[in-house]
């Protein structure tokens, strides 16, 4: 592992200041994680994929989770289309080839791809740096096949990470990760080679931790509407960011999808909202605000 810090602290008060395009208060992205989970994963000795039953196959977890591709998926993707929403998806990549009514989907609406790892069954504790640059190469070799797009941004598989991750995207020529969860606002890594852009993912705007923590579901869009209501006053001098990630087998559900009808109304209803995707704002925080964050970190 290197020995270089790789997220150098800058207070909210130290950084430059954050003018969006057109003067948005609020860069808005929206990210469905679109996962496929194996029935019988391979075994990693530091963490156990179906965690309900002392070795696989889970049936009830796997066939819980496989009704996101089935049918939350579809379900999701007509709130998304009626908000006009171009969504950045946090895609196991095998779902390319196991499921390609969902990749021409994808597809056909021009969604940013941003990897999350081959399968959601599938870690990166303990391996190796060279099996996890093959790992990157073969995933982004798969996005270009599966949808004549690029993969520009990674967020661990299960929030996954090895010592070596941020190196080897930098390396690889990645723009971003969404792994670290510490701002509201991107943020400069620092690899031992090359520019690395954080994008602000959210574990607080998001269905997983919500739903499977038996919060109510109500919580979901009180959350959303706090959480902006903040973030736009805030932005109106120093931009923010605001990720609305969920998961289609959760947010797909029947008795919650009007949840997320109603958040993205709420939201997208108010002026100065940049709707975007997460390789959008990297590219525009590494265009216009990157070199000058890192002089004020050193």
């Amino acid at each position: 592992m290197s020995d270089v810090e790789p997220l150098p602290y800058l207070s909210l008060r130290q950084r430059p200041r954050i003018k969006w395009p057109s003067g948005a208060r609020v860069a808005l992205w929206v990210a469905p994680n679109v996962e496929v989970y194996e029935l019988l994963p391979p075994a990693n000795p530091l963490f156990t994929a179906w965690g309900r039953v002392p070795s696989p196959p889970d049936v009830m977890s796997y066939a819980y989770r496989d009704y996101g591709n089935r049918v939350g998926f579809w379900r999701v993707l007509e709130v998304l289309d009626r908000h006009g929403v171009r969504a950045t998806a946090s895609l196991n990549v095998a779902v390319l080839d196991r499921f390609p009514e969902i990749a021409r989907a994808m597809t056909e609406r021009d969604w940013a791809i941003m990897g999350h790892g081959l399968y959601n069954t599938r870690f990166l504790y303990g391996i190796g740096s060279e099996d996890e640059r093959a790992l990157y190469r073969d995933m982004r070799e798969r996005v270009r096949r599966g949808t004549g797009g690029d993969m520009r941004g990674v967020f661990g598989p299960h929030a996954s990470l090895s010592p070596h991750t941020m190196d080897l995207l930098a390396d690889e020529g990645f723009l971003y990760s969404a792994d670290w969860l510490l701002d509201d606002q991107p943020f400069p890594i620092a690899p031992v080679r090359g520019r690395l852009v954080g994008v602000p993912y959210s574990f607080e705007i998001n269905d997983g931790p919500l739903f499977l923590g038996s919060f109510s579901d109500d919580e979901f869009v009180q959350r959303c509407r706090d959480q902006f209501d903040v973030l736009y006053a805030e932005g109106a001098e120093d931009g923010r960011v605001m990720c609305i990630a969920f998961h289609p087998f959760l947010l797909g559900q029947p008795h919650r999808i009007d949840l997320l009808d109603e958040a993205l109304g709420y939201v997208l209803g108010h002026e100065d909202v940049w709707l975007t995707t997460a390789d959008e704002i990297a590219q525009w925080y590494l265009d216009n605000v990157y070199d000058e964050a890192v002089l004020a970190a050193r």
